[in-house]
């Protein structure tokens, strides 16, 4: 018998109750993050669902046939915004372990005209379905703070990686020290 002192699955179900939850923002989060450039390559389903901490598209520098991984593509505005940079002849997948935000992505892509750019897939980010040294960029917007085996998920992103990758994320981080307890311990804190 072994015990996960991590709690992985009960803080999967967390984040996974919380994310479900999310219907829209109604693009209010998208328009404080992106600029109208963006914004209007952008499906308004896609817009409506960003849940995003910056915008870090600005410097992922994606270039025209790159192969990028979004790991928790959400509503998918990063992976489209990738999509376009990409295509024709580059790939994006969009990496989420909620069926419901590959819809989301799925939808999008087509309504931005480009299906034949992205993949989706259903997986999660310590254990990336893709081959070693398959990618040139990786993106993520407010999500690895979400794993609890964060050095698992970097380890991932380096097997993923093409020698001389490039690596743009953003995301949050904190200072536990600086929070009070009740709300470090609170399990709504690992939901982002």
């Amino acid at each position: 018998m072994t015990t996960d002192m991590l709690h992985t699955e009960d803080r999967k179900t967390i984040v996974r109750e919380a994310y479900q939850a999310v219907t829209s923002t109604g693009g209010a989060v998208a328009c404080k993050l992106y600029g109208d450039s963006q914004l209007s390559l952008v499906p308004a389903p896609a817009r409506d669902m960003a849940l995003g901490v910056a915008n870090h598209m600005a410097f992922a520098d994606i270039r025209p046939g790159d192969h990028v991984l979004d790991i928790g593509c959400g509503g998918g505005i990063d992976t489209v915004l990738a999509a376009s940079s990409a295509a024709p002849d580059g790939v994006v997948h969009a990496l989420d372990f909620l069926p419901e935000m590959l819809a989301r992505t799925q939808r999008a892509a087509a309504e931005a005209g480009l299906s034949e750019v992205v993949r989706t897939a259903e997986g999660e980010m310590e254990s990336l379905p893709l081959p070693d040294a398959s990618v040139d960029v990786i993106v993520s917007n407010g999500v690895i703070n979400l794993s609890p085996r964060k050095s698992r998920v970097f380890a991932e992103c380096a097997r993923v990686m093409r020698p001389g990758g490039r690596f743009c994320v953003s995301d949050i981080t904190i200072v536990e020290e600086q929070l009070p307890p009740e709300v470090l311990v609170h399990p709504a804190a690992w939901a982002g």
